[in-house]
């Protein structure tokens, strides 16, 4: 059973001490049902009145995972593991997470895998998502108050894309708002009637007929670098929804390449890169 530790610095209800912890109600109520609290050792109500320096444990409780997943044996690169978060680099034709498309063979079921593996009594729970055909960093809680504070944290994402064409800026912001295609489900479209979206490109390299681009996200919408290097008349190479059908690619050659946010638990700055990334 994993567990978090602090020390009170003021006198309050152990109850809000542990809203300001970034404690749920939610999450609050399934350690009250399935885990535990101490205060200096001893078992303790959410009515506990704290005094300046009392220890605080909070035991949380285990998971179990879906019967929908099926853990998955493939040799996961991962970028980065604590006792809280797993970070690692998927590759290209892989789901996130399972669909009606592909049910199974997903990169949470390897996750799962490696963490069954270890005997850890939670499951993962997928911070940051990536489409099929987009490699890089995948983010991982590994018990769902992480996954709730992590919803809170600032995750500043930055992706690679090589792309058709020269870009003659160096740098720029595309700021257009993404609404769902009219004639499809699937496709994503710039549209008046959208959501607001707005990507900043930087131009690192540039060769024959293709620019490599370092593009921030400030929005998370639905493929939305596909759809704004589209919508500035450059679209990604193998991106056969929103450019053309090429051979040489099986996928759009678009990677997250560096994650960076504030640790919910330690509280330090963490800074991950692909150790694989694409070049001209």
């Amino acid at each position: 059973m994993k567990t978090l530790q602090y020390n009170a610095t003021s006198t309050m209800l152990l109850k809000t001490f542990l809203y300001d912890k970034g404690i749920s109600k939610k999450s609050l109520s399934a350690i009250k049902k399935n885990g535990a609290l101490f205060v200096n050792g001893e078992h303790a109500t959410v009515r506990k009145v704290l005094e300046q320096g009392d220890k605080v444990e909070v035991c949380l409780p285990n998971e179990t995972p879906s019967i929908n997943l099926e853990p998955f044996d493939i040799t996961l690169n991962i970028l980065y593991e604590d006792e809280w978060l797993i970070i690692v680099s998927k590759p290209a034709i892989i789901n996130t997470a399972p669909s009606r498309e592909h049910p199974h063979n997903s990169l949470v079921e390897a996750v799962l895998y490696h963490m069954n593996k270890n005997e850890e009594q939670t499951i993962p729970h997928i911070v940051t998502r990536l489409d099929r055909g987009t490699s890089g960093i995948v983010i991982f809680t590994k018990h769902q108050l992480l996954h709730h504070m992590m919803s809170q944290t600032v995750i500043n994402k930055y992706y690679l894309a090589i792309v058709h064409g020269l870009v003659l800026r160096n740098s720029g912001n595309i700021i257009a708002p993404i609404a769902r295609a009219r004639h499809s489900i699937i496709e994503r479209e710039v549209s008046d009637s959208g959501k607001f979206a707005h990507t900043y490109y930087e131009l690192l390299d540039q060769k024959d007929t293709r620019s490599l681009l370092k593009l921030q996200l400030f929005t998370g919408r639905t493929h939305q670098i596909r759809v704004h290097l589209s919508h500035i008349g450059h679209t990604i190479v193998g991106d056969s929804l929103y450019g053309s059908d090429e051979t040489a690619y099986s996928h759009q050659l678009l990677q997250c390449h560096v994650v960076e946010f504030e640790h919910p638990i330690t509280k330090r700055k963490i800074y991950i890169e692909d150790d694989v990334h694409y070049h001209l």
